[in-house]
């Protein structure tokens, strides 16, 4: 279930249509929370819809404004409060980011669902930190200190680099070995594991 949720954080903002709203909540533990439908108490931060689909009516006059001219079949939609939401460690992120060359939205949605961006998380198995790296993960990607969040963040974007090459960047199957581990993607047959 982690592992099919943390995909569609990933590939909703990633791969939505053109002309798409995405509207969004960051819940009280940090999960990031996604839907193309207006849901009260979800803002929009998404919106990449043609002002085709406003209805326009090209009959009034253009002083009166768009909102003015919208014609009775298309009411104006209420107005959606839009927040930046400044997500924490950005700065950190995207230098990581561009050090080894990962897409920066990447790494805060991998933050996101694996940690909720606590430094000091730790999984019931031994995962640590920010993005959540096993011991024997951590020494591999060079990380010495598994709780200092540039380390983990820079461990975690090497192994989501390497998953990435060993996986012919196909995201889903980095991102479900990245949740799950290379072997049981590699013995799924190069498939998403069939785990809750």
């Amino acid at each position: 279930m982690r592992t099919h949720f943390f995909l569609a954080l990933v590939l909703a903002v990633a791969a939505a249509p053109v002309g798409a709203r995405i509207y969004g909540l960051v819940d009280e533990n940090g999960v990031a929370h996604l839907t193309e439908l207006p849901v009260e108490g979800y803002m929009l931060f998404k919106n990449d819809a043609p002002a085709a689909a406003l209805q326009i009516d090209p009959a009034a006059p253009p002083s009166t404004g768009v909102a003015a001219r919208r014609t009775a079949r298309a009411p104006a939609p209420a107005p959606i409060p839009v927040r930046v939401i400044r997500q924490p460690y950005s700065d950190l992120v995207a230098k990581v980011a561009r050090e080894q060359q990962v897409d920066a939205a990447l790494l805060h949605a991998v933050v996101t669902v694996e940690s909720g961006y606590n430094p000091r998380a730790l999984s019931p198995k031994g995962a640590r930190g920010l993005m959540q790296l096993m011991p024997g993960t951590a020494q591999r990607f060079g990380v010495k200190d598994s709780w200092n969040p540039l380390q983990n963040l820079r461990g975690g974007a090497r192994y989501l680099r390497h998953l990435l090459l060993v996986f012919n960047n196909n995201l889903n199957l980095a991102l479900a070995a990245y949740n799950a581990g290379e072997g049981a993607v590699i013995d799924s047959g190069r498939a998403i594991p069939p785990y809750p």
